[in-house]
């Protein structure tokens, strides 16, 4: 079953989450419910904050390859790369955003597996967005003030348009 995605303005999005310590069958559930909700939504990456939960983990599809990271870090970073960012919990808003090329990442599978892999790119930049809403932090908090002023106001022009079908708005910000 599909769940419901909290959207900007939500205050479970602002609250850091709590780091997991026992993988139940609870736990399994809601992984098997986040990842109907991201290809329902469709979307490439889902934190737990998204769907409400307050739980430190994400499920992704990153080119046909899916999974679950429980605790993640990001152990060491290099190189920029910028590239039109969106958010399931920002919907219709694609904003530039200035990431590290390369990560080295460390967590846990949902077998309880240790990880530790380096990704780069797209793959990078999906677990940084994600890992980003296990802390609380949304891709306005990564802009200037400026630059947040300006996709605030483009944000809600978004959310007034009527409910058909929206083409989504990428946003260069100076």
């Amino acid at each position: 079953m599909a769940r419901e995605i909290r959207l900007f303005g939500d205050p479970v999005l602002k609250a850091p989450a709590a780091e997991i310590t026992n993988v139940d069958d609870k736990l399994v559930r809601l992984v098997r419910e986040m990842f109907e909700t991201m290809y329902e939504a469709p979307g490439i990456g889902l934190a737990a904050p998204q769907v409400g939960v307050q739980k430190q983990l994400f499920v992704y599809d990153n080119d046909g390859t899916a999974g679950t990271i429980i605790n993640p870090t990001v152990k060491e970073s290099s190189g920029e790369w910028v590239f039109d960012e969106g958010c399931l919990s920002i919907p219709g808003l694609y904003v530039e955003i200035v990431r590290p090329k390369n990560i080295l990442v460390h967590g846990w599978d949902l077998d309880g597996n240790e990880l530790e892999f380096e990704a780069d790119e797209l793959w990078a930049r999906l677990i940084q967005h994600e890992l980003d809403h296990l802390h609380g932090v949304l891709m306005f908090d990564r802009m200037t003030p400026e630059q947040r002023k300006e996709a605030m106001v483009e944000y809600r022009r978004i959310q007034q348009e009527p409910a058909a079908p929206r083409r989504p708005r990428r946003l260069r910000l100076s």
